[in-house]
């Protein structure tokens, strides 16, 4: 069972134009970088030669007599002489390149050469371009592929364009969900922040009905992206790494969700951790929000060094980490408990990282007035309050109506309640937080 993935029309477009470069697919594990690559393969090309570094650390000799297209494709064909290599009609796909990163540097001698098409793919877990001599800048592509949004979970569930297309004319309208919309959307919303969008948790439901098995899946893949951490990392790096991976729940579930260092391990320094947790970032297991100085336009270059939050990337696999008693409760009871405002604000976090946004928030000095997210679009800054039910969202009204704040003109509440627009605050349900950047462009 194949999950459509928007990577799908991604790489179709990519392969349309004439001038394509190579691509690199990027990624954490399991998000369906190589499924996804091979089905596209296999209806654009006549003949797909796949290359997997962990599976046959042979191939990784391949560039031992240089990285010309030349030398490569000859010393392929020693290792399996019965690959053919047919120019214009042959993609050559290297997979789990983290087991061979100089294989980016050949990238540029194959988009000189012309003659094939080439997609690589890897696990950004031990992938760093500083180890490589030359990146090929200038000749390649890159396409961070993320875990499912809500979207391709839809999709998934047998919910065509069309469903996706109606929700977003509601946003545009200001026109709330009848009652049956209401209801069906937000349960299976429910049913995707328990899951996540890990393809094979998610095809696993979809195939069996319920969530046998799902919290078996989820908390497998925690243990491989530790068990990675151990092998890409060596030293005082890997332990550091893994407390602060292990530590982003507890801290999420408290009021003040700003990240701690020093909860993370006694006598802990900033300057200790900053490393390992863009590590995190870069392996596509966390998303980091950064704190604004002050709320106003442009945002790079105005965020505090050692103020942030950190999100898992996948909503579902920070379920999966939970304690036995919350997980009991959430998938037996659907009640979120402790953790519902974690939840929620992890999941906002999720929506609009995958939405291409990065992360921001504000929290005056003297704790007066917060924001959980601020976005922008060309010309104003839109601040986003997450709430856990339909209430009063203070913070977001005092910035609209200050003039201390003269690029925000309005605003975003996310909770569980329907749409609506009141005083220049638009009430969006949790739901419809993966087409905020969509309706945004409509305003």
């Amino acid at each position: 069972m194949y999950l459509k993935r928007k990577a799908d029309q991604w790489l179709d477009d990519w392969k349309s134009r004439p001038d394509h470069n190579p691509v690199i697919v990027r990624g954490p594990r399991q998000v369906g970088k190589t499924e996804t690559i091979r089905r596209f393969a296999k209806t654009h090309y006549e003949n797909v030669v796949e290359i997997n570094f962990v599976e046959r650390p042979a191939y990784r000799q391949i560039l031992a007599d240089g990285p010309s297209t030349d030398a490569v494709l000859l010393n392929l064909s020693r290792i399996a002489p019965r690959r053919r290599f047919l120019p214009g009609k042959t993609l050559l796909f290297f997979d789990e390149i983290q087991a061979c990163p100089d294989i980016a540097t050949t990238l540029k001698f194959f988009r000189q050469d012309g003659r094939f098409d080439v997609i690589a793919s890897g696990s950004l877990l031990g992938i760093s371009y500083r180890e490589i001599e030359s990146n090929s800048v200038g000749y390649k592509e890159d396409y961070d592929m993320y875990s499912m949004d809500f979207e391709e979970f839809l999709w998934a569930k047998g919910y065509e364009a069309a469903h996706v297309d109606s929700m977003l004319a509601h946003m545009i309208d200001a026109e709330p969900f009848n009652t049956l919309e209401m209801k069906l959307y937000a349960e299976l919303f429910l049913d995707y922040c328990i899951l996540g969008g890990m393809p094979a948790v998610v095809r696993g439901y979809i195939e069996r009905g319920s969530f046998e098995a799902s919290l078996r899946l989820q908390r497998q893949l925690l243990r491989d992206y530790e068990e990675d951490m151990r092998k890409y990392l060596t030293g005082l790096d890997q332990t550091r790494v893994l407390n602060v991976f292990r530590s982003v729940p507890s801290q999420l579930a408290k009021e003040n969700k700003k990240f701690q260092i020093g909860k993370v391990a006694h006598g802990a320094r900033s300057k200790d951790y900053w490393g390992c947790i863009e590590w995190l970032a870069e392996a596509g297991i966390l998303n980091i929000c950064r704190c604004l100085r002050f709320p106003e336009l442009p945002l790079k270059g105005n965020a505090e060094d050692k103020s942030y939050k950190l999100y898992f990337r996948d909503t579902g696999l920070l379920v999966a980490s939970l304690d036995e008693e919350a997980q009991e409760n959430l998938r037996a009871n659907r009640n979120l408990g402790v953790y519902k405002g974690a939840l929620y604000e992890n999941f906002a976090g999720e929506a609009l990282a995958k939405s291409g946004y990065p992360l921001y928030y504000y929290k005056r000095s003297n704790a007066t007035l917060e924001m959980d997210f601020l976005v922008r679009t060309a010309d104003e800054l839109i601040p986003i309050e997450v709430k856990a039910q339909n209430r009063q969202a203070k913070s977001l009204k005092t910035m609209i109506e200050s003039d201390s704040y003269p690029d925000i003109k309005r605003g975003v509440k996310l909770c569980a309640g329907n749409l609506g627009l009141e005083k220049r605050i638009a009430t969006i349900p949790y739901f419809c937080a993966f087409l905020l950047r969509r309706w945004l462009r409509e305003q």
